[in-house]
């Protein structure tokens, strides 16, 4: 049985400056490092492994790999992003503290059950910053919002005719 979300990891560019902006940004503290010196193939390396705690006591991880290649890229929202959740004062507070410093910064989108404001890490990857709406819960419930059968209606619609 899964039980939860330990760490979602993702490749870096440079482990400092991304500690910058998830430790002294949006706050997550630098929880853990450490150095892989040989792959489990027996390939000697050299990547620093940095993991950055949230309130939940889940992860975001990173690699900065510097002998292997990577294409870092500007990701689009719908291709990749992490959403973190916050309360809704911390979301204006985030709004106004990336405006400040003059980061890219967006929204506030209201997405009905939740609003979203999104920033770009020193990777290129999104971050979004969410905060429920009061029916939040009742959006999310399956058994209310018919998850299922919009996605049946999708499959069937985008399915190549025979």
């Amino acid at each position: 049985m899964i039980k939860g979300l330990h760490h979602s990891a993702y490749r870096c560019r440079d482990s400092e400056a991304t500690r910058a902006f998830y430790e002294d940004f949006l706050g997550l503290p630098l929880s853990g490092s450490l150095v892989i010196q040989e792959t489990k193939s027996g390939r000697p390396t050299k990547v620093l492994h940095t993991f950055y705690r949230m309130d939940d006591g889940s992860f975001l991880a990173f690699f900065e790999a510097p002998d292997m290649d990577f294409e870092f890229k500007t990701q689009h929202d719908f291709d990749l992003h992490v959403a973190l959740e916050v309360s809704p004062e911390t979301l204006r507070t985030m709004f106004a503290k990336g405006k400040s410093l003059g980061m890219e910064t967006r929204g506030v989108s209201d997405h009905h059950f939740i609003d979203s404001i999104y920033f770009r890490d020193p990777n290129g990857y999104v971050v979004e910053l969410t905060a429920k709406r009061p029916d939040h819960d009742a959006a999310m419930d399956p058994s209310r919002n018919q998850a299922r059968e919009i996605l049946d209606l999708w499959t069937s619609e985008m399915s190549p005719q025979a």
